[in-house]
């Protein structure tokens, strides 16, 4: 890094100078017991997370920093919590190197300020606008908006004083030009547990003996029995009666509903004209007259679809469109369709599609559908407007009653005519025995005492009332409660040594046979698989990313790789040949490497500072961590 002295400018070289000291001196503190960032378990203010010289990180500049990632769907919102520290830890370095570079004489002028906030859309409004776009967006005020675009623009000036002093060597170039370029062919063998783990059996007695070998590692943590009322939309709505005055009256009031426009059921075959050469258009005309001619001699119009018809849609249900009003159809095609009597067959009819020959296999006048016809879609509807309704009263009924007592649920659920679901020892993230993998449930009993009811929860189309019986302490659990995870665990252990054993015998046996990949393959019952050329950004098939097999672009040709373990597999292989690399290009992409190099430098050494500098503020009683209101902000995510 110390070419960064290279610099031609003085004040760039004094400035890196005075860093590269701080790095050097901070690099001392990991050697003296007793140093560190103080601590604070009550912070100078409910709202602040930590305080760096004169500046302060704010539990706003957190949260914002948190809602941007997850609006961005940079961050799974289950992991907001853990990711808070992070996100701490990020602000802190990034103001320390501003309060660094601002005690070196580094300045971010207003002017400076004004420049940058010109790149910022929102920034470009009136004022009142701008205030509240900031309020908004960004949830804090106007300053500490424009304290954070400061403090951003001290780490950029960093970046690019770093940069200004990066040398990237042809050397460096022409390796990574290699490394992106570079293709071998590989043999290799995949050994995978998971293939194994079906063919595997445990005994009583093995079972017996793994647990008692690892019965320490076992603990039962705490478990809920609970039981639910569950309101079922459909067993609710096959409990609502529906009469027949309330048919004839919904029928009467929704008679538009059930008119039926003039349509008909109709075939057709599709010769298309698009996107043909216009000479070829009078050979696809004759082409349809002669199938035309066909059908008037008896030719079955389905079986003539299904070969030469050229619309996806219908060619292969020989050419049925179905049932078809006016208005779903292109012009010309409507009028014959529609002109047409049933079974009888039009001519040759020219579209903006091609040509078509169509049949008419029945056809219906406008009418209204009668009351019979259409009943029991009446019913289903009138029952779908009360149902949920219902849902609610009778799952409000039962949380009422069992409020009351309890331990009668079972009851409860019978004498209202609901589902009945009985849940024992049930764990965070366990599926639910009636409503499978739903969390809300799960979540809400979780947090309920013994004899509490939930309060009445909607999971898809039901609605759930839910009351815990006991609560079963944490424990060593006995073999029997946990015998399928035991023995799970068990033939993956053994799984896993098979796979481990088969792959070293493996290895072994290429040493030995000169590298006869197939004939150690067989030996242990297994099949080669061979690729193509690859790079290092490609991919195996059965295994995933080539980057656990990096090393094998640097070895000769019948060089043996492995076993190596990735994707909880094992590979073997054996490296066939090296693509002859074509240096030509490189020319041309030069300056992009050139660029890629210079600013994975300028991040590594951004990062060095940003560490190195924190490293001595913190030395030097600079740096202030509010744990207690950090640990508060993660609690507010983990509800």
């Amino acid at each position: 890094m110390f070419d960064l002295f290279r610099s031609r400018a003085k004040a760039v070289r004094i400035m890196l100078g005075a860093m590269l000291g701080i790095i050097a001196l901070s690099m001392l503190v990991y050697l003296i017991p007793g140093t560190g960032m103080t601590t604070s378990a009550s912070a100078s203010g409910d709202q602040v997370v930590a305080e760096i010289g004169g500046s302060d990180v704010s539990v706003a500049d957190i949260q914002q920093q948190l809602r941007n990632r997850l609006q961005n769907q940079q961050l799974p919102p289950d992991l907001a919590a853990t990711y808070i520290p992070q996100l701490v830890d990020q602000a802190i370095a990034e103001r320390a190197v501003a309060y660094e570079a601002e005690q070196l004489g580094f300045r971010i002028s207003d002017r400076d300020l004004a420049e940058t906030l010109r790149s910022i859309p929102v920034a470009n409004q009136a004022p009142d606008v701008y205030r509240q776009a900031i309020e908004q967006q960004y949830g804090t005020t106007v300053p500490d908006f424009e304290d954070n675009v400061r403090v951003k623009s001290y780490e950029d000036s960093i970046v690019r004083l770093a940069e200004e002093g990066i040398i990237v060597t042809p050397a460096e170039v022409e390796d990574t030009y290699r490394k992106v370029h570079e293709k071998i062919k590989l043999d290799y063998i995949v050994f995978d547990p998971s293939k194994i783990l079906p063919t595997l059996k445990a005994t009583p007695e093995e079972l017996n003996a793994y647990f008692a070998r690892n019965r320490g590692f076992y603990k039962m943590p705490e478990t809920r029995n609970f039981q639910m009322i569950i309101a079922d939309q459909g067993t609710v709505a096959q409990s609502i009666a529906v009469s027949d005055a309330q048919v004839q009256s919904f029928y009467n009031s929704h008679l538009d509903q059930y008119r039926t426009p003039e349509r008909v059921r109709a075939r057709h075959i599709l010769l298309s004209t698009t996107n043909k050469p216009k000479d070829e258009v009078p050979k696809i005309q004759a082409q349809a007259e002669d199938l035309l001619k066909q059908i008037k001699g008896g030719a079955d119009f389905g079986e003539l679809a299904k070969k030469f018809s050229q619309d996806p849609a219908s060619a292969q249900k020989g050419g049925d469109l179905g049932w078809v009003s006016r208005g779903q159809m292109v012009k010309n095609f409507e009028d014959t369709v529609f002109s047409l009597q049933a079974n009888q067959l039009s001519g040759v009819v020219t579209t903006e599609y091609g040509f078509h020959i169509i049949q008419v296999l029945e056809k219906q006048s406008p009418r209204l559908q009668p009351l019979d016809e259409v009943k029991n879609q009446i019913v289903t509807a009138l029952k779908n407007q009360t149902v949920f309704d219902r849902m609610q009263e009778l799952a409000d009924q039962a949380r009422a009653a069992l409020v009351k007592a309890p331990q009668d649920a079972q009851q409860i659920a019978t004498k209202l005519n609901l589902r009945f679901a009985n849940q024992t020892a049930f764990l965070p993230g366990q599926p639910l025995a009636a409503l499978g993998n739903d969390q809300q449930v799960g979540a809400t009993v979780q947090t309920m005492k013994p004899g509490e009811v939930s309060p009445v929860m909607q999971v898809g189309n039901q609605l759930v009332v839910a009351t815990v019986l006991s609560i079963n302490p944490p424990h060593p659990p006995e073999l029997a409660e946990i015998e399928s995870r035991v023995r799970g665990e068990m033939l993956r252990n053994r799984a896993g040594d098979i796979v481990k054993a088969k792959s070293a015998q493996a290895a072994d046996l290429l040493k030995q046979n000169g590298g006869d990949i197939n004939a150690a393959a067989k030996a242990v019952g297994a099949e080669v698989k061979t690729t193509d050329f690859i790079s290092r950004s490609g991919a195996l098939e059965g295994i995933g990313s080539v980057a656990v097999l990096t090393d094998a672009f640097e070895k000769p040709v019948g060089s043996i790789v492995g076993p190596l373990t990735v994707s909880n597999q094992t590979l073997v292989a054996k490296v066939v040949d090296h693509e002859k690399l074509d240096m030509s290009k490189l020319a041309a992409e030069r300056d992009g490497i050139v660029i890629q190099l210079k600013g994975k430098k300028a991040e590594d050494r951004l990062n060095l500072l940003q560490d190195s500098v924190l490293t001595d503020l913190i030395r030097r009683g600079k740096v202030k961590k509010h744990q207690a209101v950090i640990d508060r902000l993660i609690a507010q995510y983990r509800t």
